[in-house]
């Protein structure tokens, strides 16, 4: 989440004043992420998000992204619910931006991830990917393997600004994850960003998936790997082992991995290296430096990539 729109008291009223929600008390922008303006909207009612859609995020998608979320959570999933307004519709425009206001979830994300976490997240993970069974709506991953050609030529000529020799390792990697790049494996709606401060957790259980605004149809084993990404390395990129074996069997708690998809996971997971290294890349080069947002260290992702080049089979991962 982030603020680049900033929305005078007048609009924000007016705005408010189109659903039944009460009268607001007040509203404060959040900091954290890196695609859209987020407020916390606090009214007579209680606490919502109001979100305003910016540039990168195409208006023809986000009735894919509400109706999910609608269609998640009437299958038990712990994820924000749109919030109509009198005339029945969650999307219209603030800012001269798409915006809508979705329900608030209680708990907090954890900013130390332990074992335990993994385990809970994996069945959560795995129970929303079931959930998403059965939905109508469909939407292509913009970000997977044939988007990174594009995005990497559009940072080249700077990637050397910020790690010498980056240039030519992303276009190595790419090649190569072109070259072998995994079909036919199980796929659906996968959520395509679930980093922990995505996920919360109340007296020890997962309470809320947020932020689904990256959500596509993809393979479900590439969700995997992305999380194997955001959950299982330490702060000095060590990766935990520990972490990762807990994550995968509280996955298999609820759904199965099949032989292509275990085969897959190296590859997989350095793919979805490559999406962060080279979407924190983009944003770390093309940032505002007046947009209140956190710019997230590109080259994390360049030693998560490292590690995974060296990994020869499921077995790092802690599976058998």
């Amino acid at each position: 989440m982030a603020v680049y729109t900033e929305v005078s008291d007048e609009d924000l009223m007016a705005f408010v004043s189109q659903y039944d929600i009460g009268s607001v008390r007040f509203c404060k922008g959040i900091a954290e992420g890196i695609e859209n303006s987020n407020y916390l909207l606090t009214t007579d009612l209680g606490p919502f998000i109001l979100t305003l859609y910016e540039k990168r995020v195409k208006p023809e998608d986000l009735p894919y992204f509400l109706n999910l979320m609608e269609h998640l959570k009437a299958a038990g999933i712990p994820c924000p619910m749109p919030i109509k307004g009198r005339d029945g519709e969650a999307l219209r425009s603030l800012c001269e931006r798409p915006a809508a206001i979705v329900t608030f979830l209680d708990g907090m994300w954890p900013r130390r991830i332990k074992p335990e976490h993994c385990d809970k997240f994996g069945s959560a993970m795995a129970r929303l990917h079931a959930a998403s069974d059965g939905f109508p709506m469909h939407r292509h991953n913009d970000l997977s393997m044939p988007a990174w050609r594009a995005l990497f030529e559009q940072t080249a000529d700077q990637a050397d600004t910020v790690r010498k020799g980056l240039r030519s390792d992303l276009e190595q990697e790419i090649n190569y994850l072109q070259s072998v790049w995994p079909s036919g494996l199980p796929a659906g709606v996968i959520h395509a960003d679930l980093f922990p401060d995505n996920v919360f957790f109340h007296q020890g259980d997962v309470s809320g998936i947020i932020d689904f605004y990256f959500a596509c149809d993809d393979y479900f084993a590439y969700e995997i790997a992305i999380c194997l990404n955001a959950w299982c390395f330490e702060v000095d990129l060590s990766f935990n082992v520990t972490k990762a074996k807990r994550l995968l069997n509280g996955y298999r708690k609820v759904r199965e991995f099949n032989d292509a998809e275990l085969k897959s996971l190296p590859i997989l997971a350095r793919g979805s290296a490559m999406r962060f290294l080279l979407t924190r890349l983009y944003d770390w080069l093309h940032t505002p430096d007046n947009a209140l947002v956190t710019r997230k260290d590109p080259l994390e992702y360049l030693e998560k990539l490292r590690f995974h080049q060296g990994v020869q089979g499921p077995g790092a991962y802690g599976l058998d």
